[in-house]
């Protein structure tokens, strides 16, 4: 069972985790749309005041694909951590927009990179949420052949989140089909793991799925597309689909 997250003063408080991919950093674009960041930013703010505990695990594929560098025969391994590399990169960019903003800010590396960042540390990280930080978690596992979506559902087990955030670019939950190519396909509001596994619903990668499944976490999917869903994810809305561990749900 998940355990539940307390304040100092032993309260218990709403932890989440956010995971915003690359594509979203860049608005589908290579490189950094500053416009985004800076909305985000603003958005963790609103719901820190509110006095939720937040954490981000952040991709790197607006720097880098490694898809389709594999492809052109790059080696699966290097590729994987250049593109952890490209995840630090959003980090640091992340952080420096929650500063400006007035949230202090810590980035925790899989990899050592002691001069930008601290080591990823579970309890340390629990401790800077406590004390009102944003941890932001960056080279995602450290390892090649793990993705950032399987990343972000260990990070929210180990720092005792109580729902994983998935913000999408580009679509507002999960479809029975891709909304891009099929104006019919329909859109869940709440949906089971197990479907989502077992209609390979692409809500994240099956790792990443088994592993929540397993552990009871939920996920919440919506679009970053209009500007206050992240603040709305974040405190709790029902924006977007959630995906759960009961069976007993409807579309």
């Amino acid at each position: 069972m998940k355990t539940r997250a307390f304040d100092n003063e032993g309260n218990p408080v709403r932890r989440v985790l956010l995971k915003i991919s690359g594509e979203a950093f860049g608005g589908g674009e290579l490189g950094i749309d500053t416009e985004i960041l800076q909305s985000v930013a603003a958005q963790i703010k609103t719901a820190k005041a509110e006095g939720v505990q937040v954490c981000v695990v952040v991709g790197g594929g607006n720097f880098f694909r490694g898809k389709e560098m594999e492809e052109a025969g790059l080696d699966r391994s290097r590729g994987d951590y250049i593109g952890m590399l490209g995840t630090v990169m959003n980090c640091l960019a992340l952080q420096d927009f929650l500063e400006q903003v007035g949230i202090d800010t810590r980035v925790q590396t899989a990899i050592a990179m002691g001069q930008i960042a601290e080591p990823y540390i579970p309890l340390k990280a629990i401790a800077h949420m406590k004390h009102n930080k944003v941890v932001i978690f960056g080279a995602g596992a450290g390892l090649p052949y793990f993705s950032t979506d399987t990343v972000s559902i260990q990070r929210a087990l180990e720092t005792h989140c109580e729902i994983v955030l998935m913000g999408k670019n580009g679509v507002d939950g999960v479809y029975d089909d891709d909304p891009r190519k099929n104006p019919q396909a329909k859109k869940y509001d709440i949906l089971s793991l197990e479907e989502a596994i077992t209609k390979d619903l692409k809500v994240m990668d099956g790792a990443a799925l088994s592993l929540a499944r397993e552990n009871h976490m939920d996920i919440r999917v919506f679009g970053l597309d209009i500007n206050s869903n992240v603040a709305l994810a974040l405190l709790g809305e029902p924006i977007g689909t959630l995906v759960t561990e009961s069976m007993n749900v409807s579309k």
